[in-house]
């Protein structure tokens, strides 16, 4: 009887569906099609049940099997025939009918079988057997919004006819359908120039299903689900595997994001106070979801999208307490989504402080790192585990701070976010806790330290020194190094991290950013609350009340009569003042008075014949006189007779071998432009001296930054080229006899600084200059235009030469002494003593390195070691120093057939040729690169004096002399350029490359190709032989 039964539903099911294919003769007749299966499912709308007219039995239909079948039909054969039919208004919303084997209504949409329609129909217009017509398209659209994933996990695992694995299954099929929607839709509708419904396009389409995976998870977490993991894990997957866990926040409106769209709706849940108990079911269920995601690969995309969606913290030091309060905010976040991180867990561990040790995060993420693996960040308190985790982070930090590759190769922000990440662990700890006073004796530590003072980026060493700094004063030990003082950034950032470390942002309250944002709101958004204020009682205040007798304890309080003091009364200021000056009092002071000779300087600054011993109580006085009046005196003598050029070598002696030892106030600026003036005014005696004294062993590397200094602003103050403003007045410069209308006073003169911070900021401009200013040809006036030119230009005149009838008339003006021009002495007593003293040193050095090359230890010398010429910090300021001088010298008639082709020379040769045995040693740490052992601050200073060099050339030839007399050395730079640019770019570091050398060695590089290239593009049929 069952079996009849069954083939007479399948009878008519099959009927059904033939006559769906057919032809239909009238509307009635389609209705009545349609209602016949919606009402055996119990889906057909109560308006058209006087059109089934054709019921089919309430066990005739299987939704899985026939359904599909019947939308395929719809779809293919009734839509495109009857849609616009239904559709009309006179109709009756006709259109229901249909739509309901796809999307049933909202009346519909809590029945069971209306979610499993709706898993059916994702499943049928995504298939690449129905077309996906305007129709289907409006369809999914009405799916999206309708039945969400949410409702449609509730279909999938509502179905109790079911077993689990097959449920499984089913949730699997759907979530694979749901995610193909967008690109369903974008890939049928490309070419037809139509637009996709705003529903359905890529970022609306899934940040909306993030919004509604959120809320699933939320429903789940109220229930005692624990089946329900797997199946979330595996919709995670999913969206990661689609790209809704971006590395970092989506700037593009085509780019979805899954914390993004989901995190204001999970901070709200979590701070919501009202349900504590669903607050923290809703925290403990998202840390089982992370941890029950099987794919190591998906829960790393996962926390590397959530850590690139906190908030940031602007600026990264602020220890305001409401920017305090955020970041505990955050890192609460990160312990309620993640939980609690500890070495326990080892994948999560290791993938989460993985991702906070290698990517380049924002620096106050940091902060919030720290904080939540403290543990406190929701209690507000650290226990003992939180120290342990801490610890065992704190090891993992300062591996990767110490390591010689992030100090040598990273750049300064990401030294800036690890010292944060170390300095802020480090200050969790209790004062004087012992696994501080472990970290200090750590060989890591201390290796770490001399190699961040060793660094030549001034940025980041002192990220090392500050670190040493503050965890010695942790252990309560002192170490200062001094120069924290200034407006410069890395000295401002210091301080506040400084000042952010005294304080944990764990300890901030939670309420104190709500606080101080509700009173900003009411401040803006209520502009009557101003007026309510003013009208507000005023605070009750504690007030004194007068006894009613009138009388008073103060009242009987009286003077009394104190016996006179034996001591006698103290000198007022006046007194003081009026005793200093006696001079019978004044006994033992004597005061240096101010020279007023060059000859007089000098011996002040030696000692001269007043030195009675090594004690002489008076010689500081004599020396910060002399530096007071050094600059101005010598600028005064400057085209005075020749009393400047018969001192100016003893000077210079005097000033380059002078020492600090008094600590004198502003002792290196003093000197600087001491130096500078005597340059620019006597430039034949005093730059032959000092570059003479530089090439010498008895200096430190700050005497020899002074000399170099000198060189550099001396020859751009001859060559009237700008450079920083002395702190001499030019009125105290010039006799009034000479003095000048006062415009041709505001010239600048030299004042530097003995440090590594003036020479460089000049190459920088140079180098800049020389990239992005426009090339001007010596021939960019055409020939016909020039031809035209001298035929109609109009000759000058014959002029009359009057001559006054008075002989003697010239003899009434002053004789002024001709100025010295830098072009006239560049080349024999600037920049060719320069190089020539340098091949002499590099052969002295390098044949007394091959002497001791067979010993071992002390006993072999090393021409590259601290503090000597020949070492990178050095050797980089004397490349940059000579490129200053071949710049200013560019107009010198010996510039383009000696400086140019003798620097570039040299440029090449330390570029690429090592200079000492140090750089063809083994390197232990083996970061060598392809193009040797070379720093990267000595091949940024020879590819910018090479720069320097072929731009000038381009500019007063061409490059014509350069590259046909010289072509074997411009091809060589081409193809080291080359070289050192190709590396680069395929990620090869360079010793010594972090910090700011990072991006100043590329462009050098560039630049230096983009010359050669212009050159030899000009001159290449006359460079080769092409026969």
């Amino acid at each position: 009887m069952d079996s009849i039964m069954d083939s007479d539903s399948r009878a008519q099911i099959q009927e059904l569906l033939d006559q769906l294919h057919t032809q239909i003769a009238d509307l009635p007749t389609l209705l009545s099609l349609l209602s016949g299966p919606l009402d055996a499912i119990g889906l057909l709308p109560p308006q058209f049940r006087r059109y089934n007219t054709r019921p089919l039995p309430s066990n005739a239909l299987t939704l899985r099997k026939h359904v599909p079948q019947i939308q395929r039909v719809l779809l293919t054969h009734i839509a495109p025939a009857w849609s616009a039919v239904l559709a009309e208004p006179e109709q009756h919303n006709a259109h229901m009918l249909l739509e309901q084997y796809f999307c049933p209504d909202v009346f519909a949409n809590v029945l069971p079988q209306a979610g499993e329609v709706a898993m059916l129909a994702y499943a049928t217009l995504v298939s690449s057997t129905v077309p996906l017509t305007a129709y289907a398209i409006r369809l999914l659209g009405r799916l999206a919004v309708e039945y969400p994933v949410d409702r449609l996990y509730e279909a999938a695992f509502a179905r109790r006819d079911l077993d689990k694995v097959a449920r499984g299954v089913a949730w699997e099929d759907c979530v694979r359908n749901i995610c193909m929607v967008p690109a369903k839709v974008a890939n049928a509708v490309a070419g037809k120039g139509e637009d996709v419904p705003p529903v359905l396009e890529n970022a609306p389409y899934f940040n909306n299903l993030s919004v509604r995976c959120e809320e699933l998870i939320f429903s789940l977490s109220t229930k005692s689900t624990a089946d329900a993991l797997p199946s979330l894990a595996y919709l995670l997957g999913k969206l990661v595997n689609i790209g809704l866990f971006p590395p970092s926040p989506p700037v593009a409106r085509s780019q979805p994001s899954f914390f993004q769209a989901t995190l204001p709706s999970i901070r709200s849940r979590l701070h919501s106070s009202s349900a504590a108990t669903t607050t923290n079911g809703y925290s403990a269920f998202w840390s089982s979801l992370f941890l029950a995601i099987p794919s190591s690969l998906a829960l790393q995309s996962i926390l590397t999208s959530l850590f690139a969606t906190l908030s940031t913290i602007e600026p990264p030091t602020d220890d305001s307490p409401s920017k305090r309060a955020r970041v505990r905010q955050e890192a609460a976040l990160l312990d309620a989504l993640v939980g609690k991180i500890t070495p326990e867990k080892q994948e999560l561990w290791e993938i989460g402080t993985s991702l906070m040790m290698s990517r380049d995060w924002h620096e106050s993420y940091a902060r919030v790192f720290v904080c939540w693996l403290s543990g406190g960040s929701r209690s507000g308190q650290v226990d003992l585990k939180g120290i342990v985790v801490l610890d065992a982070f704190l090891e993992m930090v300062l591996d990767t701070w110490s390591s010689p590759e992030h100090v040598k190769h990273s750049l300064i922000s990401r030294h800036r976010y690890i010292t944060s990440l170390l300095l802020v662990t480090v200050s969790y700890f209790p004062p004087s806790s012992p696994y501080v006073q472990g970290l200090v004796s750590t060989p890591n530590f201390i290796n770490g330290i001399s190699i961040y003072i060793s660094h030549l980026d001034q940025s980041v060493r002192r990220c090392g020194m500050l670190a040493a700094e503050v965890i010695a004063r942790l252990c309560d030990k002192k170490l200062n190094f001094d120069g924290w003082e200034g407006d410069e950034l890395n000295k401002v950032w210091c301080r506040a991290l400084r000042q952010l470390v005294k304080a944990r942002d764990v300890d901030a309250p939670f309420d104190q950013e709500e606080a101080e944002e509700e009173v900003a709101i009411e401040e803006i958004a209520a502009p009557g609350a101003v007026e309510a204020m003013a009208h507000k009682e005023d605070v009750p205040r504690a007030t004194f009340v007068t006894p009613t007798d009138g009388y008073d304890s103060d009242d009987s309080m009286t003077g009394y009569a104190s016996p006179p003091s034996s001591r006698s009364a103290s000198p007022t200021p006046s007194e003081l003042a009026e005793i200093e000056k006696d001079p019978t009092l004044n006994v033992g002071l004597k005061k240096v008075s101010r020279p007023v000779y060059l000859a007089q300087l000098g011996d002040l600054l030696r000692g001269g014949g007043a030195k009675v011993g090594p004690d002489d109580p008076h010689e500081a006085d004599r020396i910060e006189m002399a530096l007071n009046s050094a600059e101005e005196l010598i600028r005064k003598k400057k085209g005075y007779g020749t009393e400047l050029d018969e001192n100016a070598v003893n000077l210079a002696y005097a000033l380059l071998s002078l020492q600090d030892n008094f600590d004198l106030e502003g002792f290196s600026d003093k000197r600087q432009c001491a130096l500078n003036a005597l340059v620019a005014g006597a430039p034949r005696k005093a730059a032959p001296a000092l570059i003479q004294e530089f090439f010498k062993n008895q200096y430190a590397v700050d005497q020899r930054f002074v000399a170099l200094n000198a060189l550099a602003l001396g020859a751009r103050e001859l060559a009237s080229l700008p450079i920083p403003p002395s702190k001499v007045s030019a009125d105290r410069t010039a006799f009034p006899s000479k003095m000048l209308p006062a415009p041709l006073h505001r010239k600048y003169i030299a004042a530097g600084r003995a440090d590594t911070d003036l020479v460089p900021r000049i190459m920088d401009d140079i180098s800049k200059h020389a990239l992005d200013k426009q090339q001007q040809s010596a021939d960019s006036v055409p020939e016909l235009v020039r031809e035209r030119r001298l035929r109609i230009q109009k000759p000058r005149g014959v002029t009359e030469v009057t001559t006054s009838l008075n002989p003697f008339s010239d003899l009434q003006k002053p004789i002024q002494p001709p100025s010295t021009r830098f072009l006239d002495v560049a080349a024999e007593f600037f920049v060719v003593p320069l190089i020539n003293q340098f091949w002499a040193f590099l052969r002295d050095e390098q044949a007394r390195e091959d002497r001791t090359s067979q010993n071992e230890g002390r006993a072999r010398y090393r021409g590259a070691g601290t503090g000597l010429i020949l070492n990178p910090l050095v050797l980089a300021q004397f490349l940059r120093t000579l490129a200053i001088l071949v710049n200013a010298s560019q107009n010198a008639p010996e510039w383009l057939a000696i400086i140019a082709p003798d620097s570039l020379e040299l440029a090449v040769t330390l570029g690429t040729r090592p200079v000492s045995h140090m750089e063809t040693a083994d390197d232990d740490e083996g970061d060598a690169a392809e193009d040797g052992q070379k720093e990267a601050s000595v091949l940024t200073s020879a590819l910018e004096l090479a720069l320097v060099v072929l731009d000038g050339a381009l500019e007063i030839d061409g490059g014509r002399i350069l590259g046909l007399e010289h072509t074997a050395l411009v091809l060589g730079l081409g193809e080291w350029a080359g070289k050192v640019f190709a590396s680069l770019e395929k990620g090869l570091k360079v010793q010594g490359g972090g910090g700011m050398h990072e991006a100043k060695l590329s462009r050098a590089a560039a630049g230096v190709l983009l010359k050669v290239d212009e050159l030899t593009s000009k001159w290449r049929r006359s460079m080769l032989d092409t026969r």
